[in-house]
């Protein structure tokens, strides 16, 4: 993926050096034209610069000569999923993301990315990891290798492949590693930042330390997952049932090699030949509304049940959302060895 600067153009350049812009771009041949102040005007591509010229235009003339006026975009902190979703069905593959002063802060090319969500991502890395010992004695379990890369990476890139690029990481144990390793995010062309606990706060208690959300929706996430969630799937889920709070659940099935009776005051009253029942355990993964994070302690140990028990308590919905992809909890060395075999057959 390329650098979104590579889209962009400043007015009154020459269309000679548009037209070097847009041979370099290639297949996402399409510049967007800011001006002095850095907020968009137009955009241009191939098709304008021909009509250009067979209106008489030439090679000396600037691009303001060229370009289409009032492009689509979407506008950072307040665009909607059905705004993503409706450009990407009617085929609009490069998109410029608008700060509120008008300026460019990004673009979305839908050849690289399955969807722009409007979402912040918080990724729980700072356990210690006891039951990965020795691995984790000198490596914080997100950065143990699955295949090629840290399992920490799998899910960023994830993340990232849904247009998840504001992303927080909770870090304690040798969370020093985990900002050496990502730094800001740039080489990945997404925003990260660093929570620290300086005590262990649970699933949720270091969200209290984050003041500056730039959505109003956080997914929330053990960073220890190995899954191919859709996001979006469950981003529309969330919305569809107005939730305060959705939880990926794992379906577990269990067969009872029996008849199981159903009695009152021991007394028959029917009967189960051999049934399976399923049941629903926490995958740890969460989509929020950044409003409800008001329940969250501040510095304190708080847990996401901790948070489901307090939104149920005061008739907040809260959601489940039955996985139907890939799912492993890589907690133990069993669970280690298995996504390394596993990584090479899921479909991301």
């Amino acid at each position: 993926m390329i650098s979104f600067r590579k889209h962009i153009i400043e007015t009154k350049s020459p269309i000679k050096i548009a037209l070097a812009q847009l041979n370099e771009l290639a297949a996402d041949a399409i510049l967007f034209v800011v001006d002095e102040k850095d907020k968009l005007i137009g955009s241009l591509t191939d098709g304008d610069v021909r009509r250009g010229f067979l209106k008489g235009l030439t090679l000396d003339d600037t691009v303001d000569n060229f370009i289409q006026l009032n492009p689509k975009f979407l506008q950072r902190g307040t665009y909607t999923i059905d705004e993503v979703i409706s450009y990407r069905n009617y085929d609009y593959k490069i998109i410029p993301v608008l700060c509120k002063e008008g300026k460019i802060v990004n673009v979305v090319n839908f050849r690289f990315l399955k969807s722009y969500l409007p979402v912040d991502g918080v990724l729980m890395a700072g356990g210690r990891g006891e039951r990965l010992r020795p691995l984790t004695d000198s490596t914080p379990k997100p950065l143990l290798k699955i295949g090629n890369k840290p399992i920490i990476e799998h899910n960023i890139d994830r993340l990232r492949n849904f247009g998840i690029d504001d992303i927080w990481i909770t870090v304690r144990y040798l969370g020093k590693q985990l900002q050496d390793y990502f730094h800001d995010g740039s080489s990945k062309h997404i925003n990260v930042k660093y929570v620290w606990e300086d005590k262990p706060l649970g699933t949720l208690g270091a969200l209290s330390k984050i003041q500056d959300f730039q959505h109003d929706y956080i997914l929330i996430s053990n960073s220890d997952l190995l899954t191919n969630l859709d996001y979006e799937d469950f981003f529309l889920d969330f919305i569809k049932n107005d939730a305060a709070l959705s939880v990926v659940t794992i379906p577990y099935t269990v067969d009872v090699p029996y008849a199981v009776l159903e009695t009152e005051n021991n007394i028959i009253k029917s009967f189960k030949e051999k049934p399976t029942y399923t049941y629903y355990s926490n995958g740890g993964i969460y989509l929020v509304k950044k409003e409800i994070l008001q329940y969250i302690p501040n510095n304190s140990f708080f847990n996401a049940t901790d948070l489901m028990e307090v939104l149920i308590e005061k008739g907040h919905k809260v959601n489940s959302y039955p996985l139907r992809g890939y799912w492993l909890d890589i907690g133990k060395h069993e669970d280690f060895k298995k996504a390394q075999a596993d990584i090479h057959h899921i479909k991301f």
